[in-house]
């Protein structure tokens, strides 16, 4: 396990409920499309792999499949549980999963590259464990992020919060760039075939309150930034957010927040 990798699970350690109160919903609007790339249908074995609160092993369930669901954070696992009653979910992490090779029709991962250290292992492991002519899609955040992903990271910038020294980023050898191209080469690194790679690009809608409540419970690395913080600073961070939410706003109040994701998918030879 990387650096990275084990800051991801202390930042993410029992956050579960506050990411499902909070960002949850605005990561799951891919998951139709998510599902669609990897030909998931009545009767497929899935993989849901960083299920988180299981917004795509449930509705991979509701297609007729067969889902096995994994994250590494156990209370992740607790509420996907919950969530998707018919799906098979474990505690199990990238790039080491306990399956078998080819165990899987389909295998898919929303939003989970971001969070692995080896991201170029990890989309091998997705490979290894779908079978031939079986399908891999995954999504990760564009870059440069569009304009309603950078919101809180400028008023935090405005408050004078800035990235610790102590927090592990991705080895830049590990990296890979964040656009179509850049996703793209990935999987076809992991050696899968007929690779597609689109930008996705949606308006979230949300209350200046909803939006500012992932942070403020300490939710990714953005929260976790936010909540190591004095109150003083954090209610400066605010005080700028609620300046800056004011170009997002509709007439009734309501942000709609620009964002921008990768859709990636492969099939296995």
């Amino acid at each position: 396990m990387t650096a990275f990798d084990k800051s991801e699970r202390l930042i993410w350690a029992d956050r579960a409920q506050a990411y499902a109160n909070s960002f949850a919903r605005l990561c799951a609007h891919p998951v139709p499309v998510l599902l669609d790339a990897a030909a998931v249908g009545d009767g497929a074995r899935v993989l849901d792999v960083g299920t988180g609160p299981g917004a795509a092993a449930a509705a991979a369930c509701a297609r007729g499949a067969k889902v096995t669901a994994v994250d590494a954070e156990p209370s992740m696992v607790r509420l996907a549980a919950r969530s998707a009653p018919d799906a098979d979910v474990r505690l199990a992490a990238l790039p080491d999963l306990p399956f078998a090779d080819g165990e899987f029709d389909a295998v898919v991962s929303n939003f989970v590259l971001n969070h692995v250290g080896r991201p170029r292992a990890a989309a091998a492991e997705l490979r290894r464990v779908t079978r031939a002519g079986g399908r891999v899609a995954l999504t990760i955040w564009a870059a440069p992020p569009a304009a309603g992903q950078t919101l809180i990271g400028r008023a935090m910038e405005a408050a004078g919060v800035t990235r610790p020294a102590h927090l592990p980023a991705l080895d830049p050898e590990e990296d890979l760039p964040r656009t179509t191209d850049g996703l793209a080469e990935l999987l076809r690194a992991a050696d899968l075939r007929e690779v597609r790679c689109e930008l996705l690009t949606w308006d979230h809608q949300a209350t200046a309150e909803d939006w500012w409540a992932g942070p403020a419970s300490g939710v990714a690395c953005v929260g976790h930034l936010l909540t190591s913080q004095s109150p003083e600073v954090i209610a400066e961070a605010r005080r700028h957010y609620d300046l800056l939410s004011g170009e997002f706003a509709g007439p009734d109040g309501t942000l709609s927040l620009p964002h921008a994701a990768l859709l990636a998918h492969g099939r296995v030879e």
